[in-house]
């Protein structure tokens, strides 16, 4: 096999949105402009966490974030350690280990991107030291810089439509179907549930129109996100009814892009009042889904 130099561009890229795809764009252009493959190179953790002291909540687990980098075209993507080495480098020496042990021939960055010891390199300096650089200015929609912070502020606030707007494609979630009390079932409803990660932004508590992607396939689904209220239930979590599945997802991974909020959750006087409203908005994903 080919072992090809490699286009970087560079950054964290939560949520994988308009603004970090412009990069990718420019990424694989200049990729294809000196015969290299196209890559990314990000953190397995948020440099906040060390350089401010603090963690925001991320829009996507790691998982998700490499797999939408894939799909907008990256032939890899390297996640570096953000510890104390890597903070305290020098802004040469992080080039020259791109270049040394990741093939790096050239780089793709935001304007207001910095990196090395004390944010002192910045694009401007990159772009001067490396002959194959391209600086991408900064994304707007409506006048609204794009960025990771507004998405997360837009999914806490129940906006998803205006999220998924500025993030270029659905918001996913993804994990391993766990069991549960398996009460959607008695009522004819079967329920796949994913644990919602602490470290990501908490979704408006209701009822969204997915599409769950399991085993190769996909299917329209109604998900809940919250605690259940109906049913006593503690601890929040997404519990998706995956319109025509019949068999059994418990063990499996399942992926769920969240395309519209339908209701917000609440609680309901009865099963029976229950499972009424969760067909009717069965009927609801089914007519969003076929209008697309």
């Amino acid at each position: 096999m080919e072992n090809k130099k490699i286009i970087y561009a560079l950054g964290f890229f939560d949520g994988v949105h308009l603004g970090h795809q412009a990069l990718l764009s420019a990424c694989r252009k200049l990729a294809e402009q000196t015969g290299c493959k196209a890559g990314v190179v990000t953190f397995t953790s948020h440099p906040d966490t060390l350089v401010l002291g603090k963690t925001p909540k991320l829009i996507n687990r790691a998982e998700d974030r490499a797999r939408l980098l894939k799909h907008f075209g990256m032939d890899c993507v390297v996640e570096l350690p953000f510890d104390k080495a890597l903070m305290n480098m020098p802004w040469q020496d992080f080039l020259t280990l791109l270049q040394e042990k990741y093939q790096a021939a050239g780089f793709v960055c935001g304007h207001d991107f910095r990196f090395g010891f004390r944010g002192e390199g910045t694009a401007e300096m990159l772009a001067k030291a490396c002959e194959n650089c391209v600086v991408v200015p900064a994304k707007t929609l409506d006048g609204t810089l794009v960025s990771s912070s507004h998405i997360r502020n837009l999914l806490e606030a129940g906006q998803l439509e205006e999220a998924c707007r500025f993030l270029g494609h659905p918001h996913v979630l993804s994990g391993e179907v766990a069991h549960g009390r398996e009460i959607g079932r008695t009522m004819g409803i079967p329920t796949a549930n994913l644990a919602l990660p602490e470290e990501i932004v908490s979704l408006k508590h209701g009822v969204y129109a997915c599409m769950a992607y399991t085993d190769g396939k996909s299917y329209p689904a109604v998900v809940n996100v919250g605690n259940r209220p109906t049913v006593a239930g503690k601890t929040v979590r997404a519990e998706a009814w995956l319109l025509d599945f019949d068999g059994d997802l418990y063990g499996k991974a399942l992926t769920l892009a969240f395309h519209a909020f339908l209701r917000p959750e609440q609680k309901f006087p009865s099963l029976e009042d229950l499972q009424a409203e969760i067909r009717k908005n069965g009927a609801q994903v089914r007519n969003f889904f076929g209008k697309k």
